[in-house]
């Protein structure tokens, strides 16, 4: 995911959340923008973010709702929703499964951005460049994502976010069964049979 600008997304449209509109179509909007964040997850691929700007409330949200972030060391990333009287809720549910609960908190409380270092020392970023490395470091990690098999990608990031709400013991007996089955999947055999004979793997997809 990638904007074009000096902002990577501020958000909501304030103007949709006035009191002109009814709570009908306010609860539409949110509910539509759940439905966006928690998609990404549920997508078989793995979604990137790169962001080169302000990310701030639903835009900071969708940042930490991204599998990988790559960001450009100009980057900022707030929840100010409480300065203006909205409380960023539902940006802190994903804020608070990417960041230690102190810092998703400060962040919520305060409205007070994160620095593109702070926000990677706290993990809401996978890595931080320079402005004028940032299409080639996050096209390196697409490009590396891209020479691996897509069926076992898939089933890897659908079974880790599976795996991240459960307790110890329930994630590895689930996990357990899925490497089994990842050995099952045609992509798993020729993945082992090319580490043995020493070639590269030619995969389905």
């Amino acid at each position: 995911l990638v904007a074009e600008g000096p902002v990577f997304c501020s958000g909501h449209d304030l103007k949709e959340l006035s009191s002109e509109d009814d709570v009908k179509h306010h609860s539409q909007v949110f509910e539509i923008c759940a439905e966006v964040m928690t998609l990404i997850q549920k997508l078989p691929v793995p979604v990137i973010a790169k962001v080169n700007g302000l990310a701030t409330a639903a835009g900071c949200q969708l940042v930490a709702s991204c599998d990988i972030a790559v960001a450009s060391e100009k980057s900022q990333f707030a929840t100010p929703g409480v300065n203006i009287g909205l409380f960023c809720s539902t940006p802190g549910v994903a804020l608070g499964r990417s960041l230690p609960r102190k810092v998703a908190l400060e962040m919520l409380f305060t409205g007070e951005p994160l620095s593109a270092r702070e926000a990677l020392m706290h993990g809401l970023v996978s890595k931080v460049v320079p402005e004028d490395k940032l299409e080639e470091e996050t096209m390196k990690i697409s490009r590396k994502i891209c020479e691996s098999s897509k069926s076992i990608l898939a089933l890897g990031k659908a079974t880790f976010y599976r795996q991240i709400t459960q307790d110890l013991d329930t994630a590895y007996r689930m996990t357990t069964q899925v490497m089994v089955d990842n050995l099952n999947l045609r992509d798993g055999q020729e993945g082992i049979e090319a580490f043995i004979q020493k070639r590269k793997p030619v995969w389905s997809h």
